[in-house]
């Protein structure tokens, strides 16, 4: 039995979604470090460049119900196409453009590229598997996202100072356009159903998938101290003069991120969102402490491990959670849901860090964030039994 249910699983469609999934989250994730100074070396101010860097954040915030729209009426494969062509045009627009304005523009396009692939993928992805195995899917899923936003920024960060900034985003670029080629072989391309087709005399324009909300809400606030990290951990070692290694954060983040899906990859299904929930605050509690007073590669270690447990695992939990929840016929709006959350997550994240580090000693840095904890399970508590019955309803299909 459970030989058949890796064949079902593990198609050669599904693993190579999950592929160009990691492809496009690379492409992404590769440039966000460098696109601050190279706005700046293209004759952008401070506050422009700022604007430059959260184009794609803006962008997506606007567009994701749309996608979700288009996502639900439309073909998978298609839209993926539209989404990696868009990227891969923004991101060599980068490379040739001659100033900072031409690059706000190609930020936009790929903006657009970003907005469409993250929701047609994950969606796509649900409808490649039996729907009761849809958290285990997304558990690889969301690994193949973790590994690209680990990764990615950690090589453009060293690659850049050697070749600069336009080879170095060339990388990127190529990257974008692996997503195309790598779609091109997906045998299911997800072509909508009667059901799901448009009908202008009955189609309407949803915002948000109303069952997903409270999950981008908790999403939202679980991102914050992560793209918090991500944008400023640099910057907050040297403020507090740590003899640290902090290029191997990441890389550590998706070692023990990789461990945790590979061992608990068959519970996504079956575990309820409440346990899930209260273990990835633990842990989150657990990471801020541990950066807050961190002074060797040790604790800096066990701050990224700490990380992998809280939002590593709950990224995956609550995207799996927002597919069960939505009817089948509104799963690409659930995802886009999902993905706003995020998006306000990214966007507030390097914001609140920027607050943060303006009026409060360099020591408040993390121990302010611990405030997230709170409020998520006070969100939790007031949402727990539709979460819990997630799982429940998801066994029905069984």
């Amino acid at each position: 039995m459970a030989k058949q249910k890796k064949e079902h699983i593990f198609t050669k469609d599904v693993v190579l979604v999950m592929a160009a999934s990691f492809f496009f989250m690379f492409s992404n994730m590769y440039c966000n470090p460098l696109i601050n100074g190279y706005a700046k070396s293209l004759g952008a101010s401070g506050a422009f460049a700022g604007v430059i860097v959260g184009m794609m954040s803006i962008v997506a915030m606007f567009l994701r119900p749309i996608a979700g729209n288009l996502t639900d009426h439309f073909s998978k494969y298609q839209l993926s196409f539209i989404g990696g062509a868009l990227s891969f045009i923004g991101v060599l627009g980068y490379v040739f453009t001659p100033n900072s304005v031409i690059l706000l523009l190609c930020r936009l396009v790929n903006g657009m590229g970003y907005v469409l692939c993250t929701v047609c993928m994950t969606t796509w992805l649900s409808y490649l598997v039996p729907f009761a195995h849809v958290g285990e899917a997304m558990s690889f899923y969301g690994l193949m996202n973790a590994l690209a936003m680990s990764l990615a920024p950690a090589i453009s960060i060293d690659i850049y100072p050697v070749i600069g900034y336009q080879l170095a985003i060339i990388i990127s670029a190529l990257s974008a356009l692996m997503v195309v080629v790598t779609i091109q072989f997906v045998h299911n391309r997800a072509l909508p159903t009667a059901k799901g087709s448009i009908d202008k005399s009955h189609f309407h324009l949803k915002i948000i998938q109303h069952d997903s909300i409270p999950i981008a809400a908790m999403i939202a606030l679980f991102a914050i101290p992560y793209f918090a990290t991500q944008a400023d951990i640099v910057s907050y070692t040297e403020q507090r003069h740590l003899p640290i290694a902090v290029g191997a954060y990441f890389l550590i983040y998706a070692i023990v991120l990789l461990a945790i899906r590979l061992f608990l990859r068959n519970q996504f299904d079956t575990v309820r969102f409440g346990v899930w929930l209260v273990a990835s605050l633990v842990a989150t509690a657990f990471y801020l402490v541990m950066l807050a007073i961190m002074h060797t590669n040790w604790e800096m270690a066990l701050a990224a491990a700490g990380m992998a447990f809280g939002y590593g695992t709950i990224y995956s939990v609550c995207q799996s959670t927002a597919m069960m929840l939505a009817p089948q016929s509104e799963r690409g709006l659930a995802s886009a849901t999902f993905f706003l959350g995020q998006d306000i997550g990214m966007s507030l994240g390097p914001i609140f860090g920027g607050l943060i580090d303006d009026f409060l000693p360099v020591a408040f840095f993390y121990p302010v964030m611990l405030v997230i904890v709170p409020l998520i399970l006070l969100i939790y508590l007031g949402n727990r039994k539709k979460l819990n019955g997630a799982v429940a309803q998801h066994q029905d299909v069984k």
